[in-house]
């Protein structure tokens, strides 16, 4: 009798549970305005060559930020996108490509390590280093640069839970579950350019 009325009582919890996952899982995998679009499969490696033209979004970790006399150059390390056209952190990369844009980006702000978005056009090639290596990077004009906010550390508590360890074990308490149910919102928040400086002799 106790069992069939917890089962009873279990179902409708059940069904709402199921129904916010599915709503946790959606938003988790909602691509940001400025990301939106259709991108074909191209990585960087697959343009060093020189020879693919069009609109990339390609997304990485920065590796360096070089301010220019009109615009900010990001050395990036690409990374696959997941569903939100975020940076994966995992290997292997899909190279490494130069992504530019006018105007002032403060290295401060765009750290070495920071997840970075970039959307924008092929643009040729550029030669550098890797140490003592000779690399050739694609590169992008972007048109759109989205800085990645850092991701939080999620640490789960541990409660009491009086219907066993499916409901209160590590499916519903513990690590996979916990940044939706318990973790820190996100905020993904866009980089705005600082006004470049005065010209010289002005």
């Amino acid at each position: 009798m106790f069992r069939s009325k917890l089962f009873m009582l279990s179902r409708p919890l059940r069904l709402a549970c199921t129904a916010a996952i599915a709503l946790a899982l959606s938003a988790c995998a909602s691509i940001p305005t400025p990301l939106q679009g259709q991108f074909p499969p191209t990585t960087p490696n697959d343009a060093r060559a020189g020879t693919i033209a069009g609109p990339v979004r390609w997304g990485g970790e920065i590796l360096n930020v070089d301010t220019r006399a009109d615009q900010t150059c990001f050395e990036i390390l690409a990374r696959d996108l997941d569903s939100a056209a975020r940076p994966l952190k995992r290997d292997p990369s899909d190279g490494r490509f130069i992504a530019c844009r006018n105007g002032f980006y403060d290295p401060e702000e765009f750290k070495k390590g920071r997840d970075i978005t970039i959307v924008g056009q092929l643009n040729g090639t550029e030669s550098g280093k890797v140490g003592d290596f000779n690399y050739t990077y694609p590169r992008v004009a972007a048109d759109t640069i989205y800085l990645w906010p850092d991701r939080p550390l999620y640490v789960n508590t541990p409660y009491y839970d009086p219907w066993g360890p499916w409901w209160g074990g590590p499916y519903w308490g513990g690590p996979y579950w916990g940044p939706y149910w318990g973790g820190p919102t996100i905020i993904v928040r866009h980089p705005t350019p600082a006004p470049p400086p005065p010209p010289k002799g002005g």
